[in-house]
């Protein structure tokens, strides 16, 4: 299945194919600036499922750190994705897909939230083992 998505004016359009790696909820600071708001939805996929079908010369680019390039629309400002290139991965806001499923496994960097949810998923304390974090839950 093809979920199509678009910036906040629609000037860059994108897709992502198949289905996500994982979703769930990022609660670090990072994420809760960037997104401007309390907890990010994020959807996971590889590379390859993501594509820019429309305004490639409108996608900026900024990162903070080598974990994360945070990709945005620079006519207006909104927020398309976000690669992970130590992770291979790359975070397309749930947001930006409307006709995605969105279906949360995991909280991650838990203990940095500021809006505690207690919806029985695992809350992790950062990451999971196999992304370099200590795979280490959190108590609800």
């Amino acid at each position: 299945m093809a979920h199509k998505g678009q910036c906040f004016c629609g000037e860059v359009e994108m897709e992502a194919t198949g289905e996500p790696e994982a979703m769930g909820y990022c609660h670090c600071a990072s994420c809760r600036s960037w997104s401007g708001g309390p907890v990010n939805a994020f959807s996971l996929w590889k590379p390859e499922a993501v594509v820019v079908t429309k305004g490639a010369a409108s996608v900026a680019t900024y990162s903070k750190t080598a974990l994360s390039e945070r990709r945005y629309c620079a006519k207006c400002g909104g927020h398309l994705m976000t690669n992970h290139p130590p992770l291979g991965l790359v975070d397309v806001f749930a947001a930006t897909l409307p006709t995605l499923n969105f279906s949360p496994g995991v909280h991650v960097n838990y203990a940095e939230t500021v809006l505690p949810i207690r919806d029985g998923l695992p809350k992790l304390k950062d990451f999971p083992v196999e992304f370099g974090g200590s795979g280490e839950t959190i108590a609800e």
